[in-house]
């Protein structure tokens, strides 16, 4: 039976076991994942890695993810996210593993690439708990087990320092501990595999090759939907554009606000880096928050309620990063910057609590063609922030060439900061065009009482199982 209630102590419950392996299951991925960016600067000067090749490493850590994505979801409603997600942590250990092992950029580079694969692992996450928890809660599960996932991008920027310590306690040289590091992320990763395939299960009747044999599987397949289907409803492709302007424009933001804080406002490197792992921690809270209103305004409003909560965080989310973009005073930055993280992880959860209800028959698809539209406009709007800064800063020192040297650092970091915020503002009135057309999900009348039949079927079993 689903669950109807989001009880984290209730450990005996396939569901809320599923739903803290799986959470735990994705903090490591993204841990791994974005695990080597406290390291750059050492990576650097390791490989001799260019500023273009540095650049590179950060757009193909997205680019592999978007195919991932797409691919993993048709796979976990094949297979069942169990097998996915173990095959996906075994598998994605091994570039993990091998960046550790790297002598030239190339090898760097599409280790990069691989990496990004294992960024697949939300769509699992999301997967998993949709077909765990019953339609009144189904949002806030999505939104807190995908928002506790992604406090590994975060913690990263904490943990892997302190495992390089730990390794350089050991006698490994400060230069070359990052390459340990990464070993150690990739085993853990490995194991988390071998712990996703003995401590969960598919669905909360059992398994999908076990409910196959019984002749019992779950309602998501009892009618086999065509990918392509999934492809034409339009509704899946407004929410892949939705979520490339909530997902995708923090994972841009996240990457670049190191050097616009230092840029702009003069803040020291480790500063600036304290506040943007700041705003990563918010996912404790911020996206639990999207999903919990999404699902107080669906039993409110119904499905069209969950449409309009999205419409309108989302707008906020825009017009948050477009103000943030004018500021000049460092408090009224962090505040709008407060503002703009609280909201684009409140979006992101609320994005997610409207896709289980697009198509039951097809969750997976569904969730990786979304997933990976936060990718695709994580890797856009990296193209368009980096094009926009290069051209300003190469313009910059050639104006500044015969002022010395100093002069040409200030002259670049007045450009890099001016091109970067221009770029914020048409990102945030982007992000508002986007939350318009959301408004244009529309759910039939069936769709509606189909939900609500099921909501109240799954409440009624719960209670006479609490009697």
């Amino acid at each position: 039976m689903k669950a109807t209630t989001l009880n984290l102590l209730n450990v005996k419950s396939v569901p809320i076991r599923t739903f803290w392996i799986t959470s735990i299951a994705f903090f490591i991925c993204f841990f791994a994942w974005f695990g080597i960016v406290p390291f750059m600067p050492d990576v650097v000067k390791d490989l001799g890695l260019t500023p273009a090749q540095k650049w590179n490493s950060i757009i193909l850590a997205v680019t592999g993810t978007v195919f991932a994505r797409l691919l993993i979801g048709k796979l976990c409603d094949k297979y069942g996210p169990r097998l996915c997600y173990t095959w996906l942590l075994i598998i994605g250990a091994i570039p993990v593993l091998l960046i550790g092992f790297v002598q030239t950029p190339l090898q760097f580079l599409i280790c990069r690439l691989f990496i990004g694969f294992i960024g697949a692992s939300f769509v699992i996450t999301q997967f998993h708990t949709s077909i765990m928890f019953a339609p009144n809660i189904v949002g806030t599960a999505n939104a807190t087990s995908a928002g506790w996932g992604n406090l590994g991008g975060g913690a990263n920027r904490l943990g892997m320092p302190l495992i390089a310590a730990a390794v350089v306690s050991f006698g490994v040289a400060d230069e070359i501990a990052w390459r340990y590091s990464m070993v150690i992320a990739g085993l853990i990763c490995f194991s988390m595999g071998l712990v996703y395939y003995f401590f969960t299960k598919d669905t909360p009747e059992g398994n999908f090759s076990e409910l196959r044999e019984s002749g019992n599987m779950p309602i998501l397949k009892k009618d086999k939907v065509s990918f392509a289907s999934t492809l034409k409803d339009y509704r899946v492709w407004i929410l892949f554009i939705v979520y490339a302007a909530c997902f995708g424009m923090e994972l841009t933001v996240y990457g670049t606000m190191d050097d616009y804080l230092q840029n702009t406002f003069g803040l020291e490197r480790t500063t600036a880096g304290n506040v943007v792992l700041s705003f990563a921690l918010m996912n404790i809270f911020a996206r639990t928050l999207g999903g919990f209103f999404g699902d107080r305004f669906g039993r409110l409003k119904g499905l069209r309620g969950r449409v309009i909560f999205l419409t309108g965080i989302l707008m906020a989310e825009g017009l948050m990063l477009s103000v943030f973009s004018l500021t000049t005073s460092l408090t009224v930055g962090i505040l709008f910057l407060v503002a703009f993280s609280l909201t684009v992880q409140m979006a992101e959860g609320a994005t997610f609590s409207v896709v289980p209800f697009i198509n039951k028959k097809a969750i997976g698809s569904i969730s990786g063609i979304v997933g990976a539209g936060g990718n695709v406009g994580a890797f856009l709007a990296a193209l368009f922030l980096k094009s926009k800064s290069a051209v300003a800063e190469s313009d910059a020192l050639k104006a500044s060439a015969s002022l010395g040297e100093e002069a040409m650092k200030s002259a670049q970091a007045i450009a890099a900061s001016e091109a970067v915020s221009s770029g914020y503002f048409i990102i945030g009135i982007f992000v508002v065009v986007t939350a318009l057309s959301s408004l244009a999900i529309k759910f039939s009348i069936q769709d509606e009482e189909e939900v609500l039949q099921e909501m109240k079927g799954e409440l009624k079993l719960s209670a006479v199982k609490a009697d």
